[in-house]
């Protein structure tokens, strides 16, 4: 069973493209910029060129917003410098990378960056995603109290050797 969202953000990411200098790959990928709403442009436009250096509108994503999760959206909020994680995952083809996944969840940005083929970046989220985050975070958080439980002692006797050929009763 999949939680759905209470409310969606569409947003438009933009990449850079620039050249490397290795002998295994001619260019370094990484998200640049996320900007609000989903722009009138169709996905690996081109948007800038100079020198070596690149810039790509490579498409449009939602960022979901679940009640579950308000509690990493605040702190993301109050860092001081609010971020989005982008994740783009490899094609192996033309063009290199798909848009995954943008998120405004640092817990959820981090495990994107488990799987070791998929690019994650972190850019400066917009403000109005903030704005936007902000009044989700005002309408929907709950604080919740964290609870220590207590160990059990352990039972000396769960662990005691049994005599060979005996059984428990």
């Amino acid at each position: 069973m999949s939680l759905k969202p209470l409310k969606t953000f569409p947003v438009g990411v933009v990449v850079q493209r620039s050249k490397a200098s290795s002998p295994w790959i001619d260019y370094l990928w990484r998200p640049v910029t996320v900007l609000p709403g989903v722009p009138d442009t169709e996905p690996w436009t081109k948007l800038s060129e100079e020198g070596e250096v690149a810039t790509f509108y490579i498409g449009s994503a939602d960022i979901e917003f679940f009640a579950s999760d308000t509690t990493q959206y605040r702190d993301n909020l109050f860092s001081g410098s609010p971020s989005l994680w982008v994740t783009l995952r490899p094609t192996g083809g033309e063009p290199p990378y798909e848009l995954w996944s943008v998120t405004a969840d640092s817990s959820e940005g981090e495990m994107m960056t488990e799987t070791g083929h998929d690019l994650v970046e972190m850019v400066p989220m917009p403000d109005a995603v903030s704005d936007e985050l902000a009044q989700f975070v005002t309408e929907h958080h709950v604080e919740r109290i964290f609870y220590k439980r207590k160990r059990k002692a352990a039972d000396p006797e769960a662990l005691a050797r049994r005599e060979p050929g005996k059984k428990d009763r």
